[in-house]
């Protein structure tokens, strides 16, 4: 009966402990031989009767060993049958009786004869072939010349293509001649014996079918098979037949391996890894990826399978912006998940990042030397590159480019070359790195905005002092002034030590609306908002991402708050990072700024950092209380505009102002929101073809 070529692979094709099996296209027997011998298939099936033993003549071929090799049969491209082939090894057997008999043998073959005759030593091979309930025979014919015929020597093999098996059976195969001058020659062996397994996709999620009686008991591995590294268990049962196990989509990784074998003596185990170029499993690779930088020139990427990605350092300004690739001149690394690497630099500086990226794209970046170097400094990278005869050139690495120090170009690096080349020479540069190449120097710039600031500082003395002559020549009249100048003091340090990056999902027009007058409404405050509706052109220069990077390290550096406004479709991508959406990744804006932060953000909210950082809001009719996911309930969440004055006060902090000074601005902003929410929210008896914002689009749970 044929087997699917499917349950063949698994049985033996991708087996580590079994070899790949050869395929033999076509359904008809065939017969070939060693170099110099000559053989022939007999058509049709020969009785399996040996006979008795009887004397040789002379010298004659006997088989001397049975080889067996598993192959498949195919029919079809995935129609394929188990098939033993069969090598029988021959050798001379007997001597001349009479050595006239030899001598004219001989002769007979003698190429120096005027017409040699074709003198060769013949044989019949039975191949018995018994798997039960059936058995086949056939016979071969073989010639030998007489060139090759040595008694007691090996003259070569015959090889048959094959005798069809199922999978667990015993078969017996004997090989002897006809007529019968020795013992007939056996071989048993055992086939393999395995469930069989079935993977199919049950929704979201997968099940494994194994088709087994009951009776049968076997063991099941799931395993990470790195190819970096030893395998990798994962879980791992014995189990009594038929079974369906059920996997969750998101335990899908493209190494996760299955392994099955009966629980007996010796018995084969069968390997497949499926899940190799299933999209979900790649996408889940990456998220559950975690790039750690160690102290102070480590770092480590752990991930459950191997990844095709590279790593290279980069140069984080102080002012944001894009990180600076440091390539050239550093090389660019293969990664090697789960092992601890060094990069070659001779001193670590919380400016330096590590880019992991594909030849896609960038999938992850981080800065944590931070951590244990202190907050990003404002230091200019400088880039030494050293020629044949020891002349090198120093350029400052700017988002530009790599900028000449003794260049007139109109840059900080190049108004300040002079400086930075002597301080290079005088030491007071950090060289991070150096090679024959050339070297990488970061220099500090403290000194030169001080510098600049004491002439701000002075002029400023000087304005006030001139205020103050003239407030003592007309002191009443200043008075209200005065007043009016201390509360306006008040409120511009407010504004300049409080910060808030608001960060939504564009879920529609009416909603982008309803958000650009909530930032409209709080820069009327003592805030600083930043928001992606007025930054579309760094958007689209930076890239969402790097935009987000930018807005939060300055936010979070200030001071400052991340607002986080949930929406139905900020709930649905929310969960679907957290991977627990029962729908299909939706595709997303180039300008969601939302979307790219997430990969940021919940890392903050995994790991504790969130408290004090984050705020989260969410409008009374457009989402209900609960939908907010647990996760981020860690931090105080206020719901909109009717918990506006305590919202009001976080995002102030310690210059909000007292409770009825909070109230009435509180009350400002509500009545600026009131259009924006009324538009945003249709009632059921409204028309429109576009996406409803109110209870109808709720999220699902």
């Amino acid at each position: 009966m044929p087997v699917p070529w499917f349950l063949l692979s698994l049985a033996l094709g991708r087996n580590p402990v079994v070899l790949s099996l050869e395929r033999v296209v076509g359904p008809q027997d065939t017969a070939r031989c060693s170099p110099g011998l000559s053989c022939h298939l007999w058509d049709g099936d020969v009785l399996c009767l040996p006979g008795s033993l009887v004397s040789a003549p002379g010298p004659v071929l006997v088989p001397t060993r049975l080889q067996t090799e598993l192959v498949l049969r195919c029919h079809e491209e995935t129609d394929c049958d188990l098939c033993v082939r069969v090598a029988v090894h021959l050798a001379v057997h007997g001597y001349w009786e009479d050595p006239e008999d030899e001598e004219k043998f001989r002769r007979a073959a003698d190429p120096e004869l005027e017409e040699p005759r074709n003198a060769s030593l013949q044989a019949h091979i039975v191949l018995s072939f018994q798997a039960y309930p059936t058995a086949h025979c056939v016979l071969l014919e073989v010639q030998v010349p007489a060139a090759l015929v040595q008694p007691g020597q090996s003259v070569g093999s015959i090889v048959f293509d094959c005798f069809e098996a199922a999978l667990g059976a015993e078969v017996q195969i004997w090989s002897y001649t006809q007529p019968r001058y020795q013992k007939e020659l056996n071989l048993t062996q055992q086939l393999p014996a395995l469930p069989w397994l079935n993977v199919s996709a049950d929704g979201e999620d997968v099940r494994l079918v194994l088709d087994v009686s009951e009776e049968q008991h076997f063991g099941l591995s799931l395993y990470w098979n790195q190819d970096q590294g030893p395998i990798k268990p994962w879980w791992h049962s014995n189990l009594t037949g038929p079974q369906t196990i059920t996997l969750n989509h998101t335990d899908l990784v493209p190494c996760l391996c299955i392994q099955v074998w009966p629980l007996e003596p010796d018995s084969v185990r069968t390997s497949i890894c499926p899940f190799r170029e299933d999209p979900r499993a790649h996408r889940n690779l990456w998220r559950a990826a975690r790039l750690h930088l160690l102290p102070s020139r480590g770092w480590r990427l752990d991930a459950p399978c191997s990844l095709p990605a590279e790593a290279t350092l980069c140069w984080q300004a102080l002012d944001g912006g894009p990180c600076l690739p440091l390539v050239p001149p550093l090389p660019r690394e293969n990664v090697t998940v789960n092992k601890v690497l060094e990069f070659p630099l001779r001193k670590g500086h919380p400016n330096v990042c590590v880019q992991v990226s594909t030849w896609e794209k960038l999938q992850m970046q981080e800065c944590l030397w931070a951590d244990s170097l202190g907050p990003l400094k404002d230091d200019m990278l400088l880039v030494e590159t050293r020629g044949p005869q020891d002349n090198g050139s120093l350029c400052a690495l700017e988002p530009s480019g790599c900028t000449p120090l003794l260049s007139r170009a109109s840059t900080r690096a190049a108004r300040l070359g002079e400086q930075l080349l002597q301080d290079v020479q005088s030491g007071q540069c950090l060289q991070l790195w150096d090679s024959d190449l050339g070297a990488l120097w970061a220099c500090p710039m403290d000194k030169y905005i001080h510098q600049r600031w004491a002439l701000v500082w002075l002029a400023c003395l000087l304005l006030a002092a001139v205020l103050f002559l003239l407030l003592l020549l007309k002191m009443n009249p200043v008075k209200g002034w005065l007043r009016l100048l201390k509360e306006n003091i008040r409120a511009g340090a407010a504004s300049r030590s409080r910060a808030a990056l608001l960060l939504y999902s564009a879920d529609d027009a009416s909603f982008e609306r309803l958000v650009g007058a909530l930032a409209s409404a709080l820069c009327q405050l003592p805030l600083r908002v930043a928001v992606d509706l007025w930054s579309r052109r760094d958007l689209s220069a930076q890239g969402a991402l790097a935009w987000f990077h930018a807005q939060r390290r300055q936010t979070l550096q200030e001071g400052g708050v991340v607002v986080l406004l949930f929406s139905p479709g900020a709930v649905a991508l929310c969960r679907e990072w957290l991977q627990d959406a029962t729908s299909a990744p939706r595709a997303h804006g180039p300008h969601d700024a939302f979307a790219a932060s997430l990969s940021c953000v919940l890392p903050d909210f995994l790991q504790g950092r969130a408290p004090g950082r984050y705020v989260g809001a969410y409008f009374d009719k457009l989402l209900p209380a609960d939908a907010v996911p647990a996760l981020f309930r860690s931090v105080p969440v206020f719901s909109l505009p009717s918990q506006l004055p305590d919202f009001l006060g976080i995002l102030q902090g310690p210059a909000a102002p007292r409770s009825r000074r909070l109230a009435e601005r509180a009350e400002q902003v509500s009545r600026a929101l009131q259009p924006a929410l009324d538009s945003c929210f249709r009632p059921p008896g409204a028309l429109g073809t576009g996406r409803g914002m109110g209870p109808e689009a709720g999220v699902r749970t």
